[in-house]
């Protein structure tokens, strides 16, 4: 699956004036249960190292790392600057709206793994990103997407509204295959009882 096998409003949104506007006020606020977020770090704490610089793609006041651990590097990448600066676990950051420019302003395999967590649906050039992911990963280095079933509904693009979740996880699957460069992309689900769900996805790039 590439981006010419969908259809062209796939990546469309209800509200398509720049993100900016939606983005200018800061929500120091969670959008998953306290559960759910707990199953995110506990898959970092088994798939990450302290060795390990991390990216933590549109980022927020937090980024769900272990407590315990302190890593070699973590960068973020967001809409909001408050948000951005409230992040006690980033070493440094980027205000930077990827649907407007997707390349991401870090030298090649700058980072052992890239996280996206609970905003995959907001990416209106998912493809391009993707392949920015695959430049800037070292080799070996991981992509984890993480997705649940809440979203802003007038900023999500139309797949994420449209597909049910197996679907959904395919698609993000696609955009880290059409790269070339991922192998071991596999499907994770670690939702909890009663809480959000929480659907993973994670490629590893190739070591050479």
């Amino acid at each position: 699956m590439t981006g010419s096998d969908l259809p062209t409003d796939f990546f469309r949104r209800e509200d398509e004036s720049p993100d900016e506007n939606f983005y200018q006020t800061a929500r120091l606020t969670t959008h998953i249960d306290d559960a759910t977020i707990a199953n995110i770090t506990e898959f970092y704490r088994q798939m990450l190292v302290p060795a390990d610089r991390l990216l933590d793609l549109m980022s927020s006041w937090i980024s769900h790392l272990p407590p315990e651990t302190d890593y070699a590097r973590v960068s973020g990448l967001g809409m909001n600057q408050e948000e951005l600066e409230k992040n006690p676990r980033l070493h440094d950051f980027h205000v930077h709206n990827l649907n407007d420019q997707p390349v991401l302003p870090f030298p090649d395999s700058s980072f052992d793994a890239a996280m996206i967590i609970v905003s995959i649906q907001y990416l209106t050039r998912p493809f391009e990103v993707f392949g920015e992911i695959s430049r800037i990963l070292a080799p070996a280095g991981k992509c984890i997407v993480a997705m649940s079933h809440r979203l802003f509904p007038t900023k999500a693009v139309y797949a994420f509204k449209a597909l049910p979740p197996e679907d959904r996880c395919k698609l993000v699957a696609s955009y880290m295959h059409q790269t070339g460069v991922f192998e071991q992309v596999s499907f994770f689900d670690r939702s909890p009882m009663n809480a959000d769900p929480l659907w993973l996805v994670m490629g590893t790039k190739l070591k050479s």
